[in-house]
């Protein structure tokens, strides 16, 4: 997508899916002429990493269930996504195994009764590590993107924190609002 003109607006990634309804990625690449999709190549109980020890409140050792997806963009992969959940949260839950989940994470947790209200992105940039560059197509040494994304209840329970690492020569623009919600 780098040179591409794209605004990206993330209240449709936090609501729920009407049943039927692609997921908001294919919807936002189709709305330009695009074909997005995703590839999910884990879902399971792991150890939280320290990046999402910090965002979710967890303690050393403390597991979450994870979702890892490659996004693609006309087939070629564009980000990796993942999905951090704690266990009290999606533990024994269709988040926890390797299939798609109808109507994606967000509409799965609005009907186990978390609604996210609270958004906060962080960005930063890293070199990519060997997964990374493998994944994405990047040479050893290449540059890229981190978009850490806090989700918090209306109590302020954090619910999800994701994890997106795209090729540093995007140029992001989100807008946040109430539009599309």
């Amino acid at each position: 997508m780098s040179g591409d003109a794209w605004i990206s607006e993330t209240a449709p990634y936090l609501a729920p899916r009407e049943p039927g309804r692609s997921d908001a990625w294919s919807e936002e690449a189709a709305r330009r002429g695009r074909r997005g999709g995703q590839r999910l190549l884990h879902a399971g109980e792991a150890e939280a990493p320290e990046i999402i020890r910090g965002a979710l409140g967890l303690s050393v050792g403390e597991r979450v269930v994870v979702r890892r997806r490659l996004i693609l963009l006309d087939d070629r992969p564009v980000e990796l996504a993942d999905s951090y959940f704690p266990l009290s949260v999606a533990g024994g839950t269709p988040l926890a195994e390797p299939r798609k989940v109808p109507g994606g994470a967000v509409t799965l947790l609005k009907e186990l009764g978390y609604a996210g209200v609270e958004v906060v992105e962080d960005v930063s940039a890293a070199l990519a590590d060997e997964k990374e560059c493998g994944h994405l197509g990047l040479a050893e040494g290449s540059a890229v993107l981190r978009l850490l994304r806090l989700t918090k209840t209306a109590d302020g329970t954090p619910m999800e924190a994701a994890l997106m690492t795209m090729p540093a020569g995007r140029h992001l623009t989100y807008r946040l609002g109430e539009r599309g919600v």
